[in-house]
């Protein structure tokens, strides 16, 4: 058996919000979109999809790093991006709250932390070198 894709759902109480951050403002493309009796559906392509696997105390010092304490809950989402400070200011002017400014990690990567629509915990990563 092969997995093929891994698809992270997301159910958006603000659905029109959720869909015009992730898709308009952060630049997520739009692969497809589906309709149910009073509901509805986008799948976004968010580039090459991994799943990371991290104990408790992997995940606070990587909060500590970021953010300077434990925030995260149990799921946070990660996005590479080209220009972290950027996408940073441009997520934040469209109503994330910036939780940590773009920071040097020890893994050589500028890293912010974001909390988005949805209730989503972002990590966004510009990887340096």
């Amino acid at each position: 058996m092969k997995v093929r894709e891994l698809r992270l759902v997301v159910t958006a109480e603000d659905y029109e919000q959720a869909l015009e951050f992730y898709r308009d403002t952060l630049g997520l493309p739009e692969r497809a979109a589906f309709s149910s009796p009073g509901g509805r559906v986008t799948i976004l392509e968010a580039g090459r999809a991994t799943l990371e696997i991290t104990d408790p105390p992997h995940a606070g010092y990587i909060d500590e790093v970021e953010v300077g304490r434990r925030v995260a809950g149990h799921i946070r989402v990660a996005f590479e991006v080209d220009d972290s400070a950027e996408v940073t200011a441009r997520l934040a002017g469209a109503g994330a709250t910036v939780i940590a400014e773009p920071t040097r990690t020890p893994w050589n990567s500028l890293n912010s932390r974001l909390e988005g629509p949805a209730g989503l915990q972002l990590t966004l990563f510009e990887e340096l070198g």
